[in-house]
Parts: C-alpha cells; sequence; structure tokens
C-alpha cells in the first residue's frame, strides 16, 4: 500500500482523515510542520502523498511547503491542502507554489478519497513522463555523440573528401551552366532570369544521420546512391515563369540528366510550401575522365523563399508559444504570396506588353 502523510494540528481532523484513507493506504500523521519536516526527511521516497493544513503552531504549512521546494520533494509528492475556507487569493497563492488540490471542511469522504487518488495518479503519470523523456534526451545526447565520430572519422576520411571535391565540382558546373544563361537571357532580353544563386553541401553530421535514419549503410557508395541531396542549389527567381522558363532550358541541356522533378508550386505541400526541385545527374571532368554527381536544385521565386526561411525557423524553435496558430497563419500567408507573385508577374506582362508598342 501507498503510505500517505496527514499533517494537521487538530486531533479530530487527523483522526477524520485517518478513518477515511487506512483502507487505502498507510497514513502516517503530524501535528505540526516541524514534525511533519522529520518524517519527509526520513520517508520521502515512500510517501506518495501529503495532506497539509496551513495554520499551525512552530511551523505553518506555507513553511513545510517552502523547505518541500528547496529539497526538491515538491516534484515528486503532491500536496493537498487542508482547509475550511474558500479563499481564492490563497488558493491561487497555493497553485502558484505548486500545490495539487485543496480538502475542504467538512470532510467529504469519497471526495477526500478521489481527490488523493487522482493527485496520486497524475504525479505518477507526470513523474514517468519526465523519467520518459529524460531518457530519450540521453539517448538523443548519445547518438548526437556518436553522429559526431563518425563525422569526424568521415571528414578526416580521405575517400570521403574526394567524394566531397566531386559534389562541390557538381555545384560548380550547374552554377556555371545558370550563370550562361543568365548573360544570355541579360543580353537578348534585357532582364535575368534569376536574382541569386545560393549553394550549400551537407556536411558529414547531417549526410551520418540521413544515412541513418534511412537505414543505409555509412559507405561511400551509399552517400552516392542513396542521397540526392549531398550537393545542394538554391535558384531565387523574379517571377514563377522565369522558374519555369530557366528550368526547362536547363534540363534540356544535352549533357544533363533529370531523375526527379517535384513541382511544390502547382502542387503545395500542406503547410503552404512552394518550390520546384529537380534532382539532376550532373557530368564533371576530372583528369581519370567523365564522371556523373548528383545534385537538387531547387528553384524559388523571392516571396517564396523568403516564406521557405521563416517557416525553416519555426521547426527549430521548439519554446514559441501557440504553434499551431502560427502554422495556421504561415499558410495563410503562403497562399497570398502565391497571389502577390502572379500579380508581379501580371504587372510585368503588361510593362513588357507596352514596350513592344
Amino acid at each position: 500500500m501507498k503510505k500517505i502523510l496527514v499533517v494537521d494540528d487538530a486531533e479530530l481532523n487527523r483522526e477524520l482523515l485517518y478513518d477515511i484513507l487506512k483502507d487505502n493506504y498507510i497514513v502516517e500523521t503530524a501535528t505540526n510542520g516541524a514534525e511533519a519536516l522529520e518524517l519527509l526527511r526520513e520517508y520521502h521516497q515512500e510517501i506518495s502523498a501529503i495532506l497539509l493544513d496551513l495554520r499551525m503552531p512552530k511551523m505553518d504549512g506555507f513553511a513545510v511547503i517552502e523547505e518541500m521546494r528547496q529539497n526538491d520533494w515538491i516534484q515528486r509528492i503532491p500536496i493537498l491542502i487542508i482547509s475550511s475556507e474558500y479563499a481564492i487569493e490563497i488558493e491561487n497563492h497555493c497553485f502558484q507554489l505548486g500545490v495539487s488540490d485543496f480538502i475542504h471542511k467538512p470532510f467529504e469522504s469519497s471526495l477526500v478519497i478521489n481527490r488523493v487518488k487522482n493527485a496520486i495518479k497524475l504525479f505518477s503519470y507526470k513523474n514517468q513522463l519526465e523519467q520518459k523523456v529524460e531518457e530519450q534526451a540521453k539517448t538523443l545526447e548519445k547518438q548526437y555523440q556518436i553522429i559526431q565520430k563518425q563525422a569526424k572519422q568521415l571528414r578526416e576520411a580521405k575517400p570521403f573528401n574526394l567524394l566531397m571535391m566531386e559534389f562541390r565540382s557538381a555545384i560548380l558546373e550547374v552554377e556555371t551552366k545558370l550563370k550562361v544563361l543568365n548573360a544570355e537571357f541579360s543580353q537578348e532580353y534585357n532582364r535575368n532570369p534569376f536574382e541569386s544563386i545560393k549553394s550549400r553541401l551537407k556536411s558529414p553530421e547531417s549526410i551520418y544521420e540521413k544515412l541513418e535514419r534511412k537505414g543505409f549503410p555509412v559507405t561511400l557508395e551509399s552517400i552516392r546512391d542513396n542521397l540526392t541531396d549531398v550537393a545542394g542549389v538554391r535558384v531565387i527567381c523574379s517571377f514563377p515563369d522565369d522558374i519555369y522558363r530557366l528550368a526547362e532550358l536547363f534540363s534540356k541541356q544535352d549533357d544533363i540528366i533529370v531523375i526527379k522533378r517535384k513541382d511544390y508550386i502547382k502542387n503545395p505541400k500542406v503547410n503552404g510550401y512552394r518550390s520546384l526541385h529537380l534532382i539532376l545527374d550532373v557530368p564533371i571532368f576530372l583528369s581519370h575522365g567523365k564522371k556523373y554527381m548528383k545534385v537538387e536544385i531547387q528553384f524559388r521565386t523571392i516571396a517564396m523563399d523568403f516564406w521557405a526561411s521563416l517557416e525553416h525557423k519555426l521547426k527549430y524553435k521548439k519554446t514559441v508559444e501557440d504553434t499551431d496558430e502560427i502554422v495556421n497563419q504561415l499558410k495563410a500567408c503562403a497562399d497570398s504570396i502565391e497571389q502577390l507573385d502572379y500579380q508581379m508577374q501580371e504587372i510585368r506582362n503588361k510593362i513588357d506588353h507596352s514596350r513592344e508598342y
């Protein structure tokens, strides 16, 4: 049976609570706060709940609560206040201190039993959850250490660095092809099809983590065969039709192989994300011959990229309040941005049309 502690200077209250609870719990009693703390110091690991009067000689209930807070007992033992008053200010103050519930006089047996049972059960669930969270945190920390160790080994391995050099070379090939197209458009149409190019090479930590998560072996062959986003290029365009025109021109080059095309502009993700993704095989030319490397290109408008940056930050802000509301607002913003993109494109078309006359 679980052990509970009843602390009240009134003998009648102690006897009544003892009679109500004795069939379900081992009931310890104390006549004041000082006695209660002596029992807590000895049995705090065994006590499942404490029923505590606030007004007592020598040491009152508030002093007991403070001592329990300082010893972290309040994190594990629920406190139920014995009270004959219904003072809102006192109850609010007690709840702010960490009290679980109140038991009001005169005592109603069924209410006392249920309040004690519920308080113990809730604290048990809370403690189990905290233990699981702590265990998961330790597991994640252990996994992080493993990832760091494996990433360090990858980073120091010459074959891995050679592979990364090949991916970097593929990024350079893509950037060069895009810059050539940009220069041509500048001469032919007096404008540029894109505003900027951003590129990145996946870190060893990210590579190892993704291979592990997907269940693939951590080998050079596995990186080459199973990961399509080690080399990434993001192309920021002014208008949606520039995205499709540029993607089509790029894909039609005879040395480029399109492996996969994912159109999140015409088919946005549920959260509102929009972008055109191309996964390509891009040739690089090394001293020992030509080799194809995978590169992922993402085409976005300026507005799409702005939205995606904010949404990405939200994913990693775990302490942000009202997350659901923010997600809904971001979705609404994504829809507004789509309308704005096409409105701006229409304005540009009207300006271009007027120039022809």
